[in-house]
Order: C-alpha cells, then sequence, then structure tokens
C-alpha cells in the first residue's frame, strides 16, 4: 500500500473519530493541542486504526506518536 493511501485513509478514520472533515486535518497537527485529542480518544482512534487495516498495535508504542504526520509514517512503516 503506498504512503498516500496510508495518509487517506488515517485521515478519514481520524475525521470521522474526532468530528472533523478531512480537509481540516493535517499532517503537522499535534493530536492534544491542534485536534484536541485526549487520553481516552487517542486509544479510542488507535482502536479505529487497527480496525481500519485490520491489524493489531503495540499500543504502548502508537500512543507515544503526537502528530498525524507521525501517525502517517508509524503506520506506513507498520503496513510495509
Amino acid at each position: 500500500m503506498k504512503r498516500e493511501e496510508v495518509a487517506r485513509r488515517l485521515i478519514n478514520v481520524m475525521a470521522r473519530e474526532l468530528g472533523k472533515k478531512p480537509d481540516q486535518i493535517k499532517n503537522e497537527h499535534h493530536f492534544a493541542h491542534d485536534l484536541e485529542a485526549d487520553s481516552l480518544k487517542s486509544i479510542e482512534l488507535v482502536a479505529a486504526f487497527e480496525e481500519e487495516f485490520d491489524i493489531e498495535v503495540n499500543e504502548e508504542d502508537a500512543l507515544k506518536v503526537q502528530t498525524v504526520g507521525g501517525a502517517v509514517d508509524f503506520f506506513d512503516k507498520l503496513l510495509k
């Protein structure tokens, strides 16, 4: 899967889970500061990403990711 496809799918999940439009979510956005994703919402996002890609991830490692671009990098690497 190409990085662009990973990014598109992740952003669509974030938009759905955070009640935003996909074009409101940028690579440089910080989950907590810019997207208002508290710790519970971050856990829910990880679960939604796992469901989207039908994979399991190490939750502790996934929760260390702080930005949208970081999430794209994390999942792009994981899915290769």
